[in-house]
């Protein structure tokens, strides 16, 4: 799927709520969540000297929730209700998690 057809999609689905209903709209949604999830594309990102919104993600990011189910997950002696799982592969990410302060922040660790 290219991004231009997942703009698409989630613009109509914006405006009509019915698509929600189709699995392919679902699915679409889904993967821009991963793909914002992965860094591949930003909800707001610099333009000049100000920021740019992309208002078509942001609005991925509001019709993700609808269509997810709310979950248990255990962590250790942790556990969480959320309908976003907990993240994982942090290393290979190249992301520092550090556990304090609590709750824990994620960093993203640049090349030097």
């Amino acid at each position: 799927m290219q991004l231009a057809d997942n703009k698409a999609v989630i613009e109509k689905a914006w405006d009509d709520r019915g698509m929600m209903n189709q699995e392919d709209t679902r699915n679409q949604i889904r993967e821009v969540i991963e793909w914002l999830d992965k860094g591949k594309v930003r909800v707001a990102e610099p333009s000049g000297n100000s920021w740019m919104v992309n208002e078509w993600i942001k609005k991925a990011v509001i019709l993700y929730f609808p269509i997810q189910q709310m979950e248990t997950i255990y962590a250790g002696p942790f556990e969480y209700h959320d309908k976003i799982g907990l993240k994982r592969g942090f290393q290979e990410l190249g992301v520092r998690l550090s556990p304090m302060p609590l709750p824990a922040m994620a960093r993203i660790l640049l090349p030097a």
